[in-house]
């Protein structure tokens, strides 16, 4: 093996003061209003993974986590009473573990992730959780923009600050009509996730991730009118993906935001319900408390940036040279980026703008499928791609991943990763 880049060989570096990451899981993502985690609360599900972040590493007294961030995006009073009580009902330390949320949109969990590894960093604290949960079948009624606001806002002379609650749809639009993204690539964008996340199913690759959750559930027509009784059920799968996703079957989608428009609701993101926890601590305190051999990677870094509000769908291609330069990396460094696929015109975008096209035709980039077909719990996406990345990583031998989304208000959040 040759020498290594400067900057490679520091972020592969071992020392005592790492950041390491012990566990990284989640729930299922299901779909809103249809799926079998519909009927569930965004607690519950952070209760669930939460209790399993415990048992994956049985050998750690709970009383030793100092801290838990959630990212969360749409609940009520920003989810921290209800996700104080879940951290309590499963066995925590309400005496030694405090708790907090984090709302930065799409990036809430990556945040989440982010603010715990500061908090370790800073010796704030030695162990920490970053998590985030969402269930937009229940908390999105507004669709994610405000409904009572300071009325000079909506009518404020600065373009930037009317378009903060632009809906995502039409910055989708905007990101396709600017950047020449034509429909037949969106939708052939979306077709190849769907393929990817299935084939990724089929073979068992995210058994490893997912933690099965057992809730209620209650069949309802297409009325929505209840069928039956509530069943208690086991989910053990991600719902929203479509084996039989087919160029044909997307170019009969009409657009969904506006009338002569390119996003459709087959090459957007899905709503959806999920939950996911990281578990970190310092490498020194993993070494004291014996769990060096639970270590599985490492967090590195994240940055946020911010973009224009009505395009805020270019944030990753903004977010991702700004800090791979400050760590001093290279594309070619990488082995593999998880971009989170909020709309199909913008992770395209992104795609040619970072020069990744030729990473995602080789498997480098979402290779088991993105949020097309995976979905997207707003709270829980960061988290939840950061287990599928290392997971991922794990399973080929990789070691540098990059997780990375848009945000919405016009940002984009970037984080590296290494797995060891």
């Amino acid at each position: 093996m040759g020498v290594l880049p400067k900057g490679l060989s520091s972020v592969l570096a071992k020392a005592p003061t790492d950041v390491v990451i012990l566990s990284s899981l989640r729930t299922p993502i299901t779909r809103s209003y249809k799926g079998h985690l519909k009927d569930a609360y965004p607690e519950e599900l952070l209760s669930v993974v939460l209790r399993a972040t415990l048992d994956k590493v049985p050998e750690l007294n709970p009383s030793k986590i100092d801290d838990v961030a959630v990212g969360v995006v749409l609940s009520e009073l920003g989810g921290s009473k209800a996700a104080r009580m879940a951290l309590n009902h499963v066995g925590f330390d309400s005496s030694s573990t405090s708790l907090y949320t984090v709302n930065r949109a799409c990036s809430s969990s990556l945040q989440a992730i982010a603010s715990i590894a500061a908090s370790i960093r800073t010796e704030a604290i030695d162990v920490g959780i970053g998590a985030g949960m969402e269930s937009m079948t229940r908390n999105y009624g507004s669709r994610a923009i405000p409904t009572s606001y300071w009325p000079a806002l909506k009518e404020s002379p600065v373009k930037d600050a009317r378009d903060c609650v632009m809906p995502m749809g039409l910055t989708s639009e905007n990101v396709a009509s600017r950047y020449g993204v034509s429909r037949e690539d969106q939708d052939a964008f979306a077709v190849k996730s769907h393929q990817l996340a299935a084939q990724a199913r089929a073979e068992g690759r995210f058994k490893e991730e997912i933690v099965p959750v057992t809730t209620q559930y209650q069949e309802v027509d297409k009325a929505g009118n209840k069928v039956g009784e509530p069943q208690t059920v086991t989910v053990t799968e991600d719902d929203g993906i479509r084996p039989t996703a087919s160029l044909e079957g997307m170019a009969k989608l009409k657009p969904a935001f506006k009338p002569d428009g390119a996003s459709t609701a087959g090459n957007s993101s899905q709503v959806s319900d999920g939950a996911a926890a990281t578990l970190l601590m310092r490498r020194s305190t993993a070494t004291a408390l014996g769990l060096g051999n639970r270590i599985i990677g490492k967090f590195v870094a994240a940055k946020t940036v911010g973009c224009k509000p009505d395009e805020m769908g270019i944030g990753p291609a903004v977010a991702i040279p700004k800090l791979l330069g400050q760590l001093g990396l290279e594309n070619k460094d990488v082995d593999r980026w998880e971009i989170n696929e909020a709309f199909a015109s913008q992770a395209i975008y992104c795609l040619r703008e970072l020069g990744l096209e030729e990473a995602w035709k080789d498997g480098k980039v979402n290779p088991d499928g993105g949020a097309i077909a995976l979905g997207h719990p707003l709270g829980a996406t960061g988290a939840r791609m950061v287990s599928t990345l290392l997971h991922g990583l794990g399973r080929t031998g990789g070691e540098v991943g990059v997780v990375s989304m848009c945000v919405g208000t016009g940002m984009g959040m970037a984080g590296v990763f290494v797995r060891e």
